[in-house]
Order: C-alpha cells, then sequence, then structure tokens
C-alpha cells in the first residue's frame, strides 16, 4: 500500500512541476488544502478515485498514468490525451453532421428522380438539424460555453426555414421572435461565465489521514 502511495505521489509531483503549478495552485484547482497536497506528493495518503480522476482530466492523462511506474527522464505529455481525446470527439461529431448533410442529398436526389422538382429546401432544413446535432454532442462532451453560439444558430437557421418554408404568407413577423431569445442566450452567457466568477468558493476540502 505504501508503495502505491509513493507511486502516485511522485507521479502527481511530475505534473504539477511540468505544468508549472506550485502546491497552492494545485490545490486551489482541487477545492483542497495544499496541506492535503503536500501529503499526497509525500506519500502519506491517497486521494480518492474521484479525486484521481479529477487531477487526470486536469493534466490530460489517464488515470491508469497516475498508478504506472515512469523513469525519471521521461517527460509527461501532459494534454495529449486530452488533445486526442477532443480531436475524437471533434471527428465523430463531423461525421454525424456529414449524415445529416448526405440525408439531405439524398432526399433531393430522391425528389427529383422521382417527380421531376428540385427540392431545394432539403438543404436548408438540414442546417438547424446539423445545429441540434452539433449541440447534443457538445452537450455530452461538457463544452457549454460553444453551446452559445451553436443556440444562437440554430434558433436563426430555425427561423429562416420557417420563413422560406412558409413564404407565401410573408410572415416577416416570425424574425421578432429572434430578439427576445437572442437577448436570452446572451444573458445566458453572460450569467453563466460571470457567475463562475463570482461563485463564491467552496469551503477547501482537508484530506484525512489515510493509513
Amino acid at each position: 500500500m505504501q508503495d502505491i502511495k509513493q507511486l502516485i505521489g511522485r507521479n502527481i509531483t511530475r505534473l504539477r512541476t511540468v505544468s508549472h503549478l506550485t502546491q497552492a495552485e494545485f490545490a486551489e484547482r482541487l477545492n483542497y488544502t495544499d496541506k492535503a497536497v503536500s501529503k499526497w506528493e509525500r506519500g502519506e495518503s491517497l486521494p480518492d478515485i474521484v479525486v484521481l480522476k479529477q487531477i487526470a482530466d486536469m493534466f490530460g492523462v489517464s488515470v491508469d498514468y497516475l498508478l504506472s511506474e515512469h523513469g525519471d527522464d521521461e517527460k509527461p505529455a501532459v494534454g495529449e490525451e486530452k488533445k486526442i481525446r477532443d480531436r475524437n470527439h471533434f471527428i465523430i461529431a463531423l461525421m454525424a453532421i456529414v449524415i445529416v448533410w448526405f440525408l439531405a442529398v439524398f432526399v433531393y436526389f430522391l425528389v427529383n428522380s422521382v417527380t421531376g422538382k428540385f427540392l431545394w429546401q432539403a438543404y436548408l432544413v438540414a442546417v438547424p438539424i446539423s445545429s441540434i446535432v452539433a449541440l447534443v454532442f457538445n452537450s455530452i462532451w461538457g463544452r457549454t460555453r460553444a453551446n452559445y453560439i451553436i443556440i444562437s444558430v440554430l434558433m436563426w437557421s430555425t427561423l429562416i426555414t420557417f420563413y422560406v418554408l412558409l413564404l407565401k404568407y410573408n410572415i416577416w413577423t416570425i424574425f421578432l421572435l429572434g430578439i427576445p431569445g437572442q437577448t436570452s442566450v446572451v444573458l445566458w452567457a453572460c450569467l453563466g461565465i460571470g457567475g463562475r466568477k463570482l461563485r463564491k468558493p467552496k469551503p477547501k476540502k482537508v484530506e484525512d489521514e489515510k493509513e
């Protein structure tokens, strides 16, 4: 048990120093005291599995990295796994959006081959649908800041789609709905970003003694 404590402590120290963080700065990000971090790094106690995952995510490595032995001359690739994960997430979301546009093209040519009509509206509808797909994947992976932009695109593209599809009714007043909608998104973004800065910090946790 003592060996695993020492191993995790060394790995945490290595990651922290490579990231140019003091124990106090590192502790602040975890909402722990610097004394707790010091105990981890000296191998006197162990962070629980939830905190280990939080530490791994912070430095862009896996929990397995924290539990594995590494040579003294081995420089940790801080952030590399996070970059790979983010790239894979982007590729998956992009593929889903491509499928939406593929279906739009398929519907366009299918209708054209059957009726001889050019259903260009299929491409118009694909824009808000693509926004919904992007919003879903973005929400799953926790990038809430980008959601503000995606929601704005979704809202306005939906209004434009309805206006064009119902063009003969000339319901231009539908765009008036976008004003309070966009205002709400902007206020939501301001409260979301500003609220994180103004939020009262939680009491720092003190690591219990674990033998």
